[in-house]
């Protein structure tokens, strides 16, 4: 993969939140959805979730600015003094490959797991007694994926695969833990695997609690006289009326397609603001019609609102 502050189009220096909005606006400009029919737009929103897979992650983009691994997080085998300079990444450690599984990333080690471990994340496996020591691994799931449940399939460090239930409404940093799936202790009594969940931002929901918000363009025909149009929830794609006379900033609820709450007994809802706009560039047509529809209809949108 290319550089991954230059597949986002921002400096190394960029913070998160410059990170998080590139990545939504490019993830939203190529999502496949929204450009059927073409490869190009499909391998660049694959590259701008790969490098957002990477820059997105505080611990990834450290060791990826230190020069620990590669853009497709891979380990390079060395590592950046404080002072400048290169220097190896340990001795003993050995070589760390990097796997891809369906929608998320497993780092598995080939040498030492306490030091690639500590390294990765920032801490050890731990033991205590004759238990085995807990393993950690990092596993990044898809929004709506997280949010609905279901399996997927874990492959351990030792080449065992393991299928892992995802509860319905997972949180971001919400760690599993599948017991006695670690290392074995000395005396023959296994840790636990926890795994960190990281979830991939949806370019185009947002959660909020148990609901669900999203910005949805409409044309000016559909704003002015109504209209349904195609939206995309977390069970699927459903219709929306847009009510005649619709501004931007209108607000309009589709009840129940938000997140489910177990608690609750229920689902949240989704909440779909309206941004009308206009088509770029500005048609003459269009604009030689609301300039003589202007003239003869004048009113200030601002009246009673603005001081």
């Amino acid at each position: 993969m290319d550089d991954p502050y230059a597949v986002l189009g921002v400096p190394r220096t960029a913070s998160d939140d410059e990170i998080r909005r590139a990545y939504r606006k490019l993830a939203k400009k190529y999502h496949p959805d929204l450009n059927r029919g073409d490869p190009g737009a499909e391998e660049r929103f694959k590259a701008v979730s790969g490098a957002y897979d990477l820059l997105g992650d505080a611990e990834k983009r450290r060791r990826f600015d230190a020069g620990e691994i590669d853009a497709n997080g891979a380990e390079r085998g060395y590592a950046r003094r404080p002072g400048g300079g290169w220097a190896g990444a340990g001795t003993g450690a050995g070589g760390t490959r990097y796997q891809r599984y369906d929608n998320f990333d497993v780092f598995a080690d080939a040498g030492d797991l306490d030091d690639i471990l500590r390294g990765m994340f920032g801490q050890g496996a731990r033991a205590g007694g004759g238990k085995g020591r807990d393993i950690s691994y990092t596993l990044r799931v898809d929004f709506r994926r997280a949010l609905e449940g279901g399996e997927t399939t874990v492959t351990l460090a030792d080449g065992r695969s393991l299928k892992v239930t995802l509860p319905v409404g997972l949180t971001d940093g919400q760690t599993i833990r599948l017991r006695g799936q670690g290392e074995k202790g000395p005396r023959g009594v296994p840790g636990d695997a926890l795994i960190e969940v990281r979830i991939i931002p949806d370019p185009v929901l947002e959660r909020d609690g148990n609901d669900i918000r999203m910005t949805l363009p409409v044309s000016l025909q559909e704003a002015v006289l109504g209209g349904r149009v195609e939206v995309p929830t977390l069970v699927g794609p459903v219709m929306l009326t847009i009510p005649k006379g619709s501004n931007s900033g209108t607000v309009l609820r589709l009840k129940g397609k938000g997140v489910h709450s177990p608690t609750a007994g229920g689902r949240g809802d989704q909440y779909v603001r309206l941004a009308v706009t206009l088509p770029d560039p500005v048609d003459p047509e269009l604009a030689r019609f609301v300039e003589e529809w202007g003239s003869r209809h004048p009113y200030d949108p601002r009246r009673g609102k603005i001081r």
